[in-house]
């Protein structure tokens, strides 16, 4: 035994460890809940504007769908008559600065011809259903963090937003996961990967059937279970990859989350020993990380997360106009999103920092994370690797669905600033379905079973 080993001080750093973790582990008061009536909205965002009036007033969101519009075709753009109101190129990001991420100036510097940043008047379109308010409203008094095999997990919540008061950045990212959308959704959509020299390669093209178990109406938190949310995606294209599926079933506890893949050389269903963390996904060339999938999706464990608090900052934000072109190659530029089709405003975002925490493994060492006061979508990330070099800069689009009502996450992707290459999914453009909401689906399509059955090479 190492005689510089002493158990007490080992027990002394686990417990500090653990409640680091867990701060903010306790629910609000009813005093804090309050505010959700009054000073906050129902989802915990601020009402008020900012005193500059270039963030307004939350009057509830957007719910009127624009007419003509049919659930499953094409989404319209609410907002497609307005301008920009000023760009933000590599000339003048100075005067800017303080509102953009360290990846957005990463990406103004190094594409300084093609890559802008075009800012558009702010509208906050954010909404949700009646019951989803009052599920919320009932989390922030019962909702808490309790340890799990993979880090802090919400216990008590169910139906709404676990935290809406958040008091650690632990419960921001919980915000993130379980944001409010519909139980079943349908898309189709394809991905792309982006070359070095520019050239871009369609890796996949998917039918997905997503259910979100977590927003169940009138499931309460006795019945309610540890899965939170299920998927299945097939691949319809390109012809190299078609039948390939993959399978995901995700738990509050990251250790019990499962996920299988259908091989079609091989005819079989697999068991995905690893779908987690740093681990290369299978659908986007090994590009992207599977915890990058739409900014963050993941383990707790790994990092120590650092809430640093609420800033106006310039994000993608009511993204339907990128939906608008008729096909994908409209809407990809050189080595990134083609800008005209990229909608950017001004919105209060929670900031939360994860550094790697001792003892743990990630070709990540910090990241850094915007989160929408809203609707609590993560719509920007940067990463930086071992060398404290900025590696890898994230982007969720979000769009306003007000037949549902809601926003949604729609394209978000990877740029690798050091490599070069970049990877682009969920284009809606060649596809006459942009975000379904279906009726729910049976579990029994959720099973590798199904998958199995479905096989077709």
């Amino acid at each position: 035994m190492n005689r510089h080993f002493r158990p007490q001080a080992s027990c002394v750093l686990l417990a500090a460890t653990l409640l680091a973790a867990l701060q903010g582990a306790f629910a609000a008061t009813a005093e804090e809940a309050a505010q959700l009536k009054t000073t906050l909205t129902p989802l915990g965002a601020e009402r008020a504007g900012n005193k500059d009036g270039t963030i307004p007033e939350w009057k509830g969101g957007l719910t009127t769908p624009t007419p003509g519009f049919v659930n499953g075709g094409r989404r319209p753009d609410p907002f497609a008559s307005e301008k920009p109101i000023y760009q933000i190129t590599a000339r003048n990001m100075d005067a800017y600065a303080d509102k953009l991420t360290d990846g957005v100036k990463a990406m103004l510097k190094k594409y300084p011809d093609t890559y802008r940043v075009d800012v558009y008047p702010t509208h906050r379109t954010a909404a949700a259903p009646q019951w989803v308010y009052d599920d919320t409203y009932r989390n922030a008094t019962q909702a808490r963090l309790v340890d799990g095999g993979a880090g802090p997990q919400p216990e008590g919540a169910w139906g709404g937003l676990p935290f809406p008061i958040p008091k650690s950045g632990v419960e921001v990212m919980w915000n993130h996961i379980l944001y409010w959308r519909p139980g079943a959704i349908h898309i189709k959509f394809k991905g792309y990967l982006g070359q070095a020299d520019g050239r871009w390669v369609n890796v996949l093209e998917a039918s997905n059937e997503q259910a979100m178990t977590y927003y169940t109406p009138g499931l309460s938190a006795d019945k309610s279970q540890d899965e939170y949310g299920m998927l299945r995606s097939v691949n319809v294209g390109p012809p190299i990859r078609a039948g390939e599926a993959i399978l995901g079933r995700f738990n509050f506890n990251e250790d019990k989350s499962q996920s299988w893949v259908y091989l079609t050389g091989q005819r079989r269903v697999r068991k995905l020993p690893n779908a987690c963390c740093d681990t290369p996904t299978p659908f986007s060339a090994g590009i992207v990380s599977f915890d990058e999938v739409t900014t963050f999706l993941g383990r707790m464990d790994r990092f120590d997360w650092k809430l640093l608090g609420k800033k106006e900052m310039l994000i993608p934000y009511n993204s339907n106009r990128t939906m608008a072109p008729a096909h994908d190659s409209d809407v990809l530029g050189a080595h990134h999103l083609n800008p005209d089709h990229v909608r950017w405003e001004l919105h209060r975002v929670w900031v939360v920092e994860a550094t790697l925490r001792p003892g743990q493994r990630h070709v990540v060492a910090r990241s850094r994370y915007y989160v929408d006061e809203d609707s609590w979508l993560a719509v920007l990330g940067d990463r930086w690797d071992a060398k404290g070099q900025l590696w890898r800069t994230l982007f969720t689009l979000p769009v306003v669905t007000p037949d549902v009502p809601g926003v949604a996450p729609s394209t978000w992707g990877t740029y690798d600033l050091i490599g070069g290459t970049t990877f682009v999914n969920v284009l809606f453009n060649d596809q006459s379905e942009q975000y379904k909401v279906a009726k729910p689906y049976p579990e029994s399509i959720f099973t590798p079973d199904a998958m199995a059955g479905d096989g077709v090479r």
